[in-house]
């Protein structure tokens, strides 16, 4: 298999995401589409100065749409962005429309392969794409919550002084205010999380500074520099390896439910394992009341902004 993505948005995201495929050396062919083309021209003359440096050798192109006919995975990063001081919910109204044309004109060319979504708010812009392609939603996917897991990984890590690859939890339910930490199932070093909460004295609040730290992040980088961008490329690039390399990966990412968890016709982030050919399965974690009643509160906000956008009678 030739290994082609074809990246939709060339902004902060999708140039990070764009940099880590060629750094990382996870793709073959590599193309990118943005309104504006003075600007993909520039990043991809860039980047394809630094793929000699790169562990394999990518080939960078300024993209088209009919690029996306042959694609194994067409990544669309492309929308308004956040503002300062905006959810991510605020955002639906403005790119339910964008990706309105932006999916017509990707499924015009015949594609068949996968969609990863990061444009937020990204589980209901997952949702339209699925509705809009009209593909099994087993190859409509978006970056969930793997960002957000990302970060209380990497802040766990720091507080029990280990490696975050040697932590292992999981954030469910919206990339957004309604997150949900499934601290139940976390461990750090194989040592179960849960079993500090109420015998270290002081730790459960320092966890829940953490976890309001992760949910917050988003904001503090906004407001210092006008938008994330590393930690959601690299993100992207590992779900990527994930898919392309067939590797059955666990990762949480928006995955389309249909009643695990409770949840119905609606795409929300959870652990799925991933492969060459999408979602082969959602991981269904073993919750506390709390964890449980609050993803289902995460599932009913998700599930009034699908309404409101009128996007299950799509």
């Amino acid at each position: 298999m030739s290994d082609r993505v074809v990246l939709i948005g060339a902004g902060d995201v999708g140039v990070a995401y764009a940099y880590a495929l060629v750094n990382q050396g996870l793709v073959h062919e590599l193309s990118i589409i943005d309104i504006n083309e003075q600007k993909v021209f520039g990043e991809v003359m860039d980047l394809n100065h630094g793929v000699v440096w790169a562990p394999t050798p990518t080939r960078v192109t300024v993209g088209e749409y009919a690029d996306c006919a042959d694609a194994d995975v067409v990544v669309i990063t492309a929308g308004a962005a956040q503002r300062p001081g905006e959810t991510r919910l605020d955002l639906v109204g403005r790119n339910v429309e964008i990706f309105r044309s932006i999916v017509a004109s990707v499924m015009e060319t015949g594609f068949d392969g996968i969609f990863l979504i990061a444009t937020n708010p990204v589980d209901v812009m997952t949702y339209a794409t699925w509705k809009f392609s009209g593909l099994p939603s087993e190859r409509v996917i978006g970056s969930g919550t793997a960002l957000d897991t990302a970060r209380l990984r990497f802040m766990l890590g720091e507080l029990y002084d280990v490696a975050p690859t040697s932590v292992h939890a999981a954030i469910i339910g919206e990339h957004g205010d309604t997150e949900v930490p499934a601290l139940s199932s976390a461990n750090v070093a194989g040592a179960p999380l849960s079993r500090d909460l109420d015998a270290v004295p002081g730790r459960r609040d320092e966890i829940e500074r953490i976890f309001d730290e992760t949910r917050t992040a988003a904001y503090q980088i906004i407001d210092a520099k006008g938008s994330t961008s590393y930690g959601i490329g690299m993100a992207l690039a590992r779900i990527t390896r994930a898919l392309l390399r067939n590797e059955y990966a666990a990762i949480p990412i928006s995955t389309y439910l249909q009643g695990p968890y409770g949840v119905t016709d609606l795409y929300l982030g959870v652990p799925a394992v991933l492969g060459r050919k999408g979602v082969r399965s959602v991981v269904e974690l073993s919750l506390t009341d709390a964890e449980a009643a609050g993803l289902a509160h995460s599932a009913e906000v998700l599930g009034r902004i699908v309404d409101d956008a009128n996007l299950r009678a799509t």
